[in-house]
């Protein structure tokens, strides 16, 4: 973590930081899981090991502006949430994407990372529009994006394969003030 790496404060017991090296273990622990695999893009793989934690620490270690973070509860990483900027005439926007540990599921850990990482993408970064797409098999992710003040935009149908399934995708949007 650089000096010009953000801290980003969700509330009292959530923070958005930095990936470190000393993550992995809590990386692999939390992310080797199916029901998280199951609702992300296939780059994150499934069994998830340790090596595929310091992989991907690695791979992420210098990004500037710092679009990826650790969503951190109480010291520990728990999950991760990271913004795609766009580019060309989408420059404007970003996408976002997350997970958070099971165990860590119904507290509105998730809720508040999504609704701070957007404030930031708005104020830090001068995006104009946040958007997710979620497969349509995941209510849980939908609510955490209402939650956080994302309209439904559409579904757009048959958008991916995930699992051997075709499956549809649900936009969801977040429009600067």
């Amino acid at each position: 973590m650089s000096a010009a790496d953000p801290v980003l404060r969700c509330n009292d017991r959530v923070t958005l930081r930095a990936p470190q090296p000393s993550d992995a273990h809590a990386l692999a622990k939390h992310a080797n899981d199916r029901e998280i695999w199951i609702n992300l893009r296939d780059r994150m793989p499934h069994p998830y090991s340790l090596a595929d934690a310091n992989e991907w620490l690695r791979s992420i270690q210098h990004e500037d502006p710092r679009v990826t973070f650790m969503i951190d509860l109480d010291g520990e990483a728990i999950g991760g949430i990271g913004l795609v900027l766009g580019s060309d005439i989408e420059r404007c926007s970003a996408e976002v994407g997350y997970w958070v540990g099971a165990e860590h599921w119904g507290y509105g850990i998730a809720t508040a990372a999504v609704s701070r990482i957007c404030r930031y993408a708005f104020e830090d970064l001068d995006v104009l529009r946040v958007f997710a797409t979620p497969i349509a098999w995941n209510p849980a992710s939908a609510r955490v994006l209402e939650k956080a003040g994302f309209q439904l935009e559409g579904t757009m149908r048959s958008a991916c394969i995930k699992d051997g399934k075709v499956m549809n995708m649900l936009l969801y949007a977040k429009v600067r003030e």
